[in-house]
């Protein structure tokens, strides 16, 4: 993994990358070793190498452990480590031979992912492994100096130059090695390698030019620095968006580089535009500010995962350019009237380059180590080693030239949309992947004739909804018109207080669920007009199979000569022959690496008498002669794809193969702009679905508590009736206290006063007053309608009741609290700032679960219920 790290500079935008080194397992080197030197020379000589033994294990002990303290004690480590490496490879043959080391296995795990290992038994990865862990220290050293400082900055630079060339002695001298077989990882391989390396020599070239800006450099020389340190930055970049590395690290690495390369491109044109403007060069000056202020623009798109200093740095930088490309534009319309060129017609930025990767084949040399030195192995095992190395080079050599063969015919075979039109010819036409998998989704979620009967259950589930308010709104208004008839019949005798005063919470309450069904009908209808609008661009999308609405390449309807059938005949039978050739070349790599596995010279070496450079040369010419086959294919293959390409212009001429191209590539993008507007109609669907059963919920809720109102009501009406008519009877049982109990009727809000003593002293047992608790005015909403303030006036959204298509669904019915508020609903989803009438203020409510943040959602509006 990575380490980012700023220094304590006044600029934020050096922020830098170290390495984290790779982790192993333990090794036992000293018994292996030992024995193997006991076995082929003698005990004694083993008695006298017990001290490099020793040594040795030491290494690897330490290599094992957890870093040192310093990481320059790590560095020296690592360093002696893989010289004494190098000694044992000339001295131990370690492979899976039963006549070599054949019990040592190295096993190491990916600095980038360590859930991946790779283990060989061979010294070839522990070569390349320690080489990797050399460049992390470095770039680790690079990180403890103070940048803020001239030599702070010298001696980073020093250090990611020696990372650089750890990288690259890595890339050129051990991964080819390690890769045989297809053992190692990823960060060891030629491709990561080479993209450390560059990362590196920007981090150096990034310390150079801070030491430039430092110095106070001419624009012009900060310029060329500074862009030079963007193409290293590119150079990474690109080889990180390119297998095999693309799929290896995480996207804060990417958008690391990518930023940095942005960064110091727009520096440079910054810097490079001072010169301009002291030469009145206003014209180029201006093209290259908005040049940078293009690639900023561009770079923050991807900027996710990015550090903070790092987007403040050329925010900053942003700030400036702005500032400068205003200045040079009035002056140019003011003063020099100059005609502004177009970014893309200017040459590219001067760059030089400061920096370069260190040489580490003088600081890895071991020829002057002592380690070994007394062991002195056979001739035939010196002999083993360099002819194993001649094989490699050939093997390594012709399998790069039969990967550029394969690389080669590919590209040149889709240049001519080979065989995708002789496939469209015969009917057998196919979608791209990608774009393939997308259409299977949609089909399989029921596509854009599915859209009706899904828009049909946001009508039902709309309009259950308003039944049900209808039916809280009735319920209601009937407790309240009986409360009127006794108050009129039964004159100031009726104590109680009116229905509309305890009810008002509810009635504001289902105003607001009115309001917000009234929103998202209209936003539903949004909806449905989008759907009709756009049937007829998604209608493609119900083609089953998809393949049939692309158009067909067909036949002409004359021909002069009726030549066609030879022509797509002949172009047939190259391709054939194309992919025959490609076998071939398959089938030569495979005996390649089967001859190099049972290739074994050492009899022959400890038996021969003569010179081993004649043995060299006749057991090498049996890869010559494959090395023969694979160039007589590749020039057989070079050959046919010219007549290829003559019979596919002739193809071409015959079919209209270019205007067929067109109406392909035109079908394609209605299939992807069909696919794009169905998935913003479905999510707009299924976020009304959402809204609609989490209102339901709530509705169920407050009419729960309206049933449980009405009947504590009705229970208290018929006890305050049979008291008022004893009364008018002249049968007057009531005693001051319960003439109290009546007056003192609680409001909405306001919980019962009467004490326990006073209700232990009422000998009848009174029915619970129905007391919901006064709520505070929703922030949002307006005064409700009067269509709630008087239960007399019918309800705004009143629709006559018709029969559910469905059944409700299940709520589990809660028991009134006293401290439920009626405004409050149990379900707080209803309230999303889509189906909101008005804004509601920040913070006042907790965000509602459904809220899903959209690309460019409008003021008052959700993801999917926007302006059609």
């Amino acid at each position: 993994m990575a380490t980012p790290s700023a220094s304590s500079s006044s600029s934020s935008s050096n922020i830098m990358l170290a390495i984290f080194e790779k982790k192993t397992t333990s090794v036992e080197l000293y018994r292996p070793l030992r024995n193997y030197i006991a076995f082929n020379y003698s005990e004694r000589e083993a008695q006298n190498l017990e001290d490099d033994l020793q040594t040795l294990k030491q290494y690897r002990a330490d290599l094992e452990r957890s870093p040192d303290p310093t990481p320059s004690a790590r560095r020296d480590l690592l360093q002696n480590y893989f010289k004494a490496l190098c000694l044992v490879e000339t001295r131990f043959p370690i492979s899976p031979d039963k006549d070599h080391v054949n019990t040592v296995t190295f096993t190491w795990f990916d600095a980038f992912k360590p859930k991946q290992k790779a283990a060989q038994q061979n010294i070839h990865l522990e070569k390349a492994a320690v080489l990797f862990n050399l460049g992390a220290v470095y770039s680790q050293i690079g990180l403890t100096y103070d940048r803020a400082t001239v030599d702070g900055r010298r001696l980073a630079s020093h250090a990611f130059i020696a990372a650089a060339g750890a990288f690259a002695y890595l890339r050129d001298n051990a991964a080819t090695k390690a890769a045989i077989g297809g053992g190692a990882t990823v960060d060891v391989g030629v491709e990561c390698a080479g993209m450390l390396e560059r990362l590196m020599l920007a981090q150096a070239q990034e310390s150079v030019f801070e030491n430039t800006i430092a110095k106070g450099s001419t624009p012009g020389v900060c310029a060329k620095i500074s862009r030079q340190v963007g193409l290293y930055y590119e150079e990474a970049l690109a080889a990180l968006n390119v297998a095999p590395l693309n799929q290896h690290f995480d996207k804060g690495w990417i958008s690391h580089v990518q930023l940095k390369a942005v960064l110091f491109y727009a520096e440079a044109c910054y810097r490079y535009s001072l010169e301009l403007h002291e030469k009145e060069e206003i014209a180029e000056e201006i093209a290259r500010l908005r040049s940078a202020v293009s690639a900023i623009t561009e770079s923050k798109k991807s900027a996710k995962g990015a550090p903070a200093q790092l987007l403040d740095a050329i925010s900053k930088l942003e700030v400036n350019i702005n500032r400068n490309l205003e200045r040079a534009m009035k002056e140019n319309d003011r003063v020099y009237l100059m005609r502004v060129p177009s970014p893309s017609s200017l040459p590219p930025l001067p760059a030089f380059s400061m920096v370069k990767s260190m040489a580490m084949s003088e600081v890895l040399d071991a020829s002057k180590e002592k380690m070994f030195a007394s062991l002195v192995p056979d001739s035939s095992a010196k002999a083993l080693s360099r002819y194993t190395e001649m094989v490699d080079d050939v093997i390594r050599t012709q399998a790069e030239k039969l990967q550029q063969a394969s690389e080669l015919t590919r590209v040149r075979l889709k240049e001519m949309d080979l065989p995708d039109s002789i496939l469209a010819l015969e009917g057998n036409f196919t979608l791209p992947t990608e774009l393939k998998e997308d259409v299977e989704a949609v089909q399989i979620s029921g596509g854009p004739a599915g859209l009706e009967a899904e828009l049909q259950q946001l009508r039902d589930l709309r309009r259950v909804n308003q039944e049900m308010l209808v039916q809280i709104e009735e319920l209601l208004q009937k407790e309240a018109r009986e409360d009127a008839q006794f108050r009129g019949q039964f004159g100031t005798r009726w104590t109680r207080p009116q229905s509309s005063t305890l009810t008002k919470n509810l009635q504001d309450r289902l105003n607001r669920f009115a309001a917000n069904l009234k929103q998202a009908a209209e936003s539903d209808g949004r909806i449905e007009r989008s759907v009709r609008e756009h049937s007829a661009l998604m209608s493609i999308l119900d083609r089953r199979p998809i393949e049939s609405a692309l158009p067909s390449l067909a036949r002409p309807i004359m021909s002069l000569d009726a030549n066609e059938d030879a022509v797509v005949g002949a172009l047939k039978q190259s391709l054939r022959q194309l992919e025959t050739l490609g076998a071939q070349r398959a089938g030569l790599e495979d005996m390649l690496k089967e001859m190099k596995r049972k290739d074994d010279i050492l009899p022959k070496l400890m038996t021969s008498t003569g010179s081993y450079e004649d043995l060299f040369r006749k057991e090498i010419s049996k890869y010559d002669r494959i090395s023969e086959d694979i160039a007589h294919n590749i020039e057989a293959q070079e050959q046919l794809l010219l007549q290829i390409q003559a019979q596919n212009d002739d193809f071409s001429a015959i079919f209209n193969l270019e205007d067929y191209k067109a109406s392909r590539e035109k079908c394609y993008k209605q299939i992807q702009a069909a696919i794009a507007k169905f998935r913003e109609i479905k999510e707009n669907i299924n976020e009304g679905l959402k809204f609609y059963v989490t209102l339901q919920d709530a509705i169920t809720n407050v009419k729960q508590q309206c049933s449980d109102f009405v009947m504590t009501r009705n229970i208290q009406c018929r006890e305050m009736t049979e008291d008022v008519q004893r009364q008018m009877a002249g049968l007057n049982f009531q005693d001051n206290k319960n003439a109290g109990a009546y007056n003192n009727y609680p409001s909405v809000g306001h919980q019962n006063q009467r004490s326990n003593s006073q209700q232990q002293a009422d000998p009848r047992p009174q029915a619970p007053y129905y007391q919901p608790p006064e709520q505070p005015t929703m922030p949002g909403y307006g005064p409700p309608p009067p269509a709630y303030s008087s239960p007399q006036v019918p309800s705004p959204y009143h629709v006559p009741p018709t029969s559910v298509p469905y059944p409700h669904p299940q709520v589990q019915q809660q028991q009134s609290h006293a401290s439920h508020e009626y405004g409050q609903p149990a379900y707080p989803g209803w309230r999303g700032p889509y189906y909101n009438a008005h804004a509601q203020q920040s913070g006042s409510h907790p965000r509602p679960p459904y809220t899903i943040p959209a690309p460019y959602p409008p003021p008052h509006q959700s993801g999917y219920y926007k302006q059609q």
